[in-house]
């Protein structure tokens, strides 16, 4: 197998020196192009502007610009008290940058609490940390995509969104391996476009049948039978069951619902213990600008608004299950 890009975090965000290499995922596939960040403030940006996407990859992110951080307090010699000054400054930063998903901002307080705990210099304490977490976070890939290849059956065709995670490629390649025939349909998820770029390419290099629909047209197609099963990430599942991922996931659920077409969750970790109910999720609302250009280039009138929240919340009763790295279970 090919591996794809995308499958494992640290051929696309990795250290080079001092600086931290992102590839930019607004450039994929058409081009590979390296962002280097080289202080915590780029490498926020660089999140917010979206050169990383799915939740599990930009709290890692937000971790090594707090290790960038501690190289800078180390560079200037502070002391230890300033350097704890710097980065819960830098902390606070990138925790700001995408508050919906509850991943970056629980890193981000484990980094912390590492530190105060831990002697040693920040720098080498974060980034042993950072090395457990990527080890971590590849088996938990690994494990939600052995619990999800279970849900499929050959002749199955999929259905997903936005851009589901390493989870996503791992249940497909066991899938492929234990020889069943899968297909995938994905939605191009305006306005970045993570469905078309990120997943439909990271899907087509495991050598999977790989289709593309623009967003409305996944009702017409559940209408036709083309769609077996419904996969989506979360970026947060509350305890009771509501599900916050990109923006249109609810829409998918309510017609996967209509129609009778399983809609599964990929939930990695599972549900956030600190969220007990959907309403607790803050929406992030990004820059309506967003909305009416397409790569820079304006699709609508001088005069016209736009509304870009860039998440939804669905509701556990349109849910089917979620798949965690501990196996398949059923909403409350």
């Amino acid at each position: 197998m090919q591996e794809p890009l995308l499958m494992n975090l640290g051929n696309n965000v990795y250290l080079d020196g001092d600086g931290l290499v992102i590839i930019d995922r607004r450039r994929i596939p058409g081009e590979i192009v390296p962002l280097v960040c080289h202080s915590h403030e780029a490498v926020a940006q660089a999140i917010e502007d979206m050169a990383v996407q799915g939740a599990g990859d930009i709290a890692i992110t937000a971790g090594f610009g707090l290790y960038l951080s501690a190289l800078e307090a180390e560079r200037r010699h502070d002391d230890r008290q300033q350097a704890l000054h710097r980065l819960k400054h830098a902390a606070e930063r990138l925790r700001a940058t995408r508050p919906t998903g509850f991943h970056l901002a629980v890193l981000v307080k484990k980094i912390m609490d590492r530190i105060e705990e831990d002697d040693g210099p920040f720098s080498s304490v974060i980034l042993t940390y950072l090395t457990e977490v990527l080890e971590r976070q590849r088996t938990i890939s690994q494990d939600t995509g052995r619990h999800g290849e279970t849900l499929l059956e050959s002749g199955d065709t999929i259905l997903t969104h936005c851009f589901a995670g390493a989870g996503l490629l791992y249940m497909l390649h066991y899938a492929t391996m234990n020889g069943r025939d899968i297909k995938v349909i994905c939605t191009e998820t305006r306005p970045y476009l993570q469905g078309a770029r990120l997943t439909a390419w990271s899907v087509s290099q495991l050598g999977i049948e790989t289709t593309v629909i623009t967003d409305n047209m996944a009702a017409h197609c559940m209408s036709k039978g083309m769609i077996s099963k419904v996969f989506t990430a979360a970026d947060r599942i509350a305890m009771d069951g509501t599900v916050a991922n990109k923006v249109g996931t609810l829409q998918l659920a309510v017609v996967a619902a209509y129609y009778h077409v399983p809609f599964y969750i990929l939930g990695y970790g599972g549900p956030d213990r600190r969220t007990l109910k959907g309403e607790d999720i803050p929406i992030e609302e990004r820059d309506p600008g967003e909305v009416l250009e397409f790569r820079g280039i304006p699709i609508s009138g001088p005069d016209v608004g736009a509304y870009y929240p860039a998440f939804d919340l669905t509701p556990p009763e349109l849910v089917t299950a979620v798949v965690t790295k501990d196996g398949i279970m059923s909403i409350p």
